[in-house]
């Protein structure tokens, strides 16, 4: 890719369910690559526009080296691909009006995307990638029912309306429930005069929700604390088809982590803060995956925008993957009980 007029070749490395991006020089990706065939690899295949290579190196460290040119007469030279600033494609529009965008000040009347609020554009489109990514996941015979849990403004609510109904043709209901009155009702208004009839607003707790006997997707977005733990433990006890969550200050085990092991890294506030908060979604997901779930943590938001960017979403599945003996394992070593833990 071509950043500033600079060449730069983007490296990206898979590990368990999270993908890592670095951009490279020519020189640091040659570099890079060395060290991995003279360490962890033996085999490479590579592939550019004119040429195909394949690399073997033995176990006494000589190389062999195979090419072979494609033929690239009449085929569009790719400068273009390499822009790093292209105009990136979205799910909604850019250049046309979307009316909740218009009436959340997301748009202009005209379509056009506001300059302050173009990070929100960008968060919208991220989540409706993430929809996009399980919507084969859902019933299709049947009127669609999701709960957003702590909805708070509901940019992501309307959004999800717009996709799954509108562009999608599903027929859906979704609730936004949230404990702020003035939310809802702001919430509730703008669906009226948007005619989203299939997208209504409640006031009230999560962990107090009677509302649904099935959902077949739940969503909680920054839901604080434990509010997040009552939102899973909902969505599990329902048999949710999807489960979509951005957990926020998690609190309750940074007050309970007592490792004499890790005793020296945790007496640092801001550390044991981060730590607590990793262990407690990782501790969520392994708990999910043990209710039969295939559970991923993904980079919701870039860092640079807020540090509360990660996602956890899971799918039902077949099976389970952590054994309950794993998970207590875990927990006793630190000498944490997790309310999800207690709630399952």
């Amino acid at each position: 890719m071509l950043v500033k007029e600079r060449l730069f070749f983007q490296e990206t490395l898979y590990r368990s369910c999270q993908v890592f991006h670095k951009n490279r020089t020519a020189e640091e990706m040659t570099e890079k690559l060395t060290e991995y065939m003279n360490g962890m690899f033996r085999q490479a295949q590579i592939e550019s526009v004119s040429l195909e290579a394949s690399v073997l190196v033995s176990k006494k460290g000589k190389a062999t080296i195979r090419i072979k040119q494609k033929d690239v007469r009449g085929k569009d030279r790719p400068s273009d691909e390499l822009n790093h600033n292209r105009k990136r494609k979205y799910i909604l529009p850019q250049d046309r009006p979307v009316d909740f965008l218009v009436s959340l000040g997301v748009q202009t009347p005209e379509g056009h995307v506001v300059k302050a609020r173009y990070d929100k554009f960008r968060q919208i489109n991220r989540y409706l990638e993430f929809i996009e990514d399980i919507t084969d996941r859902l019933p299709t015979d049947r009127t669609l029912r999701i709960i957003d849990f702590g909805c708070g403004k509901s940019y992501l609510t309307f959004a999800m309306y717009y996709y799954l109904h509108v562009m999608q043709g599903r027929d859906v209901d979704i609730t936004g429930l949230d404990l702020k009155a003035d939310v809802i009702a702001h919430c509730s208004e703008l669906a009226d005069r948007l005619r989203y009839d299939g997208l209504h607003f409640e006031q009230g707790d999560i962990n107090g929700y009677e509302g649904a006997n099935q959902v077949d997707m739940v969503v909680s977005l920054h839901a604080c604390d434990k509010a997040t733990d009552y939102a899973l433990e909902k969505a599990v006890k329902w048999g949710a088809s999807v489960i979509m969550a951005v957990p926020c200050c998690q609190h309750e085990l940074n007050a309970q982590i007592n490792c004499d092991i890790l005793r020296p890294v945790l007496k640092y506030g801001v550390i044991r803060e981060r730590i607590a908060a990793l262990i407690t979604d990782a501790l969520r997901a392994c708990l999910l995956e043990q209710q039969g779930y295939d559970t991923q943590i993904l980079e919701f938001i870039d860092m640079e925008h807020t540090p509360k960017n990660l996602m956890i979403r899971a799918v039902k599945g077949k099976g389970m993957r952590h054994k309950k003996t794993s998970i207590d394992e875990i927990t006793e070593f630190l000498h944490v009980s997790p309310v999800l833990k207690e709630l399952l």
